[in-house]
């Protein structure tokens, strides 16, 4: 039977013998678009953050700020005890005890007060007066009468070299003890007040 019939798929006309073609698939525009966001959105925090951060930092450091007062000075530091002169000659004076006077100035810091004034003899005593304790403030100075009694001529001295008093010292800070030297002169005013206390010649 002859006629013309569909045409027949030739060679390699058909669709499952067509080459292999990578097929695209399509981006999931949305979803990448989205993490996208996130991350712009999460590196701009973070920016921010240094920023903000960055900001304070610069203010506070250039903010003054108030530094703590320093601690007042020890109270021996602030102290000076200067001898001045002898009250009354010796042979004037009650039997076995002499006077004399010291200048006591607080150079800086808060009051200072005298708890006790001694000596490193054991042949005498010491009474002041103003008696212990007594106060005295800054930038200004007291003058104190110091009377020394001979008790026993054989534990006293003759020829002091550098004698000093022991004065005990009290302020905010602390509490010292402190040798004071008084210098050659109260040396040679001690000396002589000793040899006419201790002496048989009552000259």
């Amino acid at each position: 039977m002859s006629g013309t019939g569909p045409v027949e798929p030739g060679a390699g006309t058909h669709a499952w013998d067509a080459p292999d073609t990578p097929r695209r698939h399509p981006r999931p525009r949305g979803r990448l678009t989205r993490r996208g966001d996130r991350r712009r959105r999460t590196v701009l925090a973070a920016l921010a953050v240094l920023v903000v951060l960055a900001g304070a930092g610069y203010l506070y450091a250039s903010r003054p700020h108030a530094r703590p007062d320093p601690p007042p000075p020890y109270p021996a530091q602030a102290v000076d005890l200067v001898y001045l002169d002898p009250v009354a000659d010796p042979r004037n004076a009650p039997t076995g005890s002499f006077s004399f006077a010291v200048t006591l100035s607080v150079r800086s810091g808060p009051p200072v007060t005298v708890t006790r004034i001694a000596q490193p003899y054991s042949g005498l005593s010491v009474t002041s007066s103003p008696a212990a304790p007594f106060q005295t403030k800054s930038h200004s100075a007291r003058k104190i009468i110091v009377t020394l009694r001979v008790t026993e001529c054989e534990k006293a001295p003759r020829n002091p070299g550098l004698p000093f008093l022991d004065v005990t010292l009290r302020n905010t800070r602390a509490m010292q003890a402190h040798s004071f030297i008084l210098g050659p002169r109260y040396a040679q005013y001690l000396s002589h007040a000793l040899q006419v206390a201790c002496s048989n010649d009552s000259r």
